[in-house]
């Protein structure tokens, strides 16, 4: 069971889709599209009828070369688009950010999961999904998707690690496993390789109780698999992706084209969870 506040998605019974909502105007692939509170609400709520559990909002974009926001201007963004979500949808929403600052300000404005990209178990975000009974996703990222990281052990083994590292943080906070997420970092200080043995070696990375999200959507190492050059035309390639990804244990997929993904996640239940 992963609990995020008021919603509940038990484990193993289907896979969940995270809709992507970019209040960005430099994301990789829909950068400018929903950075308006009204094109961003009206963007929910179609990833929410398409079948999105989740909508992740994002104000502060991780594409490789990216500048990154200030604490103030990412509290800047949230606080122009989130009081137009807040009560308006009746899925989770979650939010990225890996400031405590903004992780507060999501909270009290009606967020329901943490999805932290920084790279590290962050106590103080811990602390504060505690305190709201709040989803935490934690992701493997080593130093962002600008570079590519040295993995002297294996980037399965040493994600594994990372992972250990992050369900015994969280036991020494009480934070329960319900409430923690974890995410291996798809292109995030991987090259091509290694993101197609994290989909090939997935069922490593899965824990007992624990929710595991597969977060690849439109990424380069699609592209590169696919030999698609545009991010947005990558939607085939997520399916088959996140499908790989589900046969290995995620629990929760990440994903720009909500219909897409809600389909291919069906047949792929039907095929490896008999649902």
């Amino acid at each position: 069971m992963l609990r995020a506040r008021k919603y509940e998605l038990p484990l193993g019974k289907r896979t969940y889709v995270m809709g992507i909502l970019n209040y960005t105007p430099d994301s990789f692939s829909d950068g400018g599209l929903y950075n308006t509170p009204e094109k961003a609400l009206e963007r929910a709520l179609a990833m929410q009828t398409q079948g999105a559990d989740v909508i992740d909002v994002g104000v502060n974009s991780t594409r490789p070369g990216a500048e990154i926001l200030s604490v103030s201007q990412e509290l800047e963004r949230l606080n122009e688009v989130l009081p137009f979500l807040s009560g308006k949808l009746s899925v989770a929403m979650s939010v990225d950010t890996f400031y405590p600052e903004c992780a507060a300000v999501a909270l009290e404005n009606g967020a329901d999961i943490i999805n932290d990209v920084s790279g590290k178990f962050n106590k103080e975000i811990a602390k504060l999904a505690k305190e709201y009974s709040a989803g935490y996703v934690v992701v493997h990222n080593p130093c962002s998707a600008s570079e590519t990281a040295e993995y002297k052990n294996g980037v399965i083994s040493d994600i594994r690690s990372f992972f250990l590292e992050s369900l015994t943080f969280a036991a020494e906070m009480n934070l329960p496993k319900s409430q923690l997420c974890l995410d291996p970092g798809l292109g995030f200080g991987k090259s091509y390789e290694d993101n197609i043995e994290i989909l090939h070696s997935m069922e490593w990375l899965k824990f007992k109780d624990v929710a595991l999200l597969a977060a690849g959507s439109r990424k380069r190492f699609i592209g590169t698999a696919s030999g698609e050059k545009e991010s947005a035309e990558r939607d085939f390639g997520s399916v088959a992706a996140h499908t790989a990804a589900i046969a290995g244990g995620a629990d929760i997929i990440r994903a720009h084209n909500v219909f897409s993904a809600v389909q291919g996640a069906r047949v792929a239940d039907a095929v490896y969870r008999k649902v």
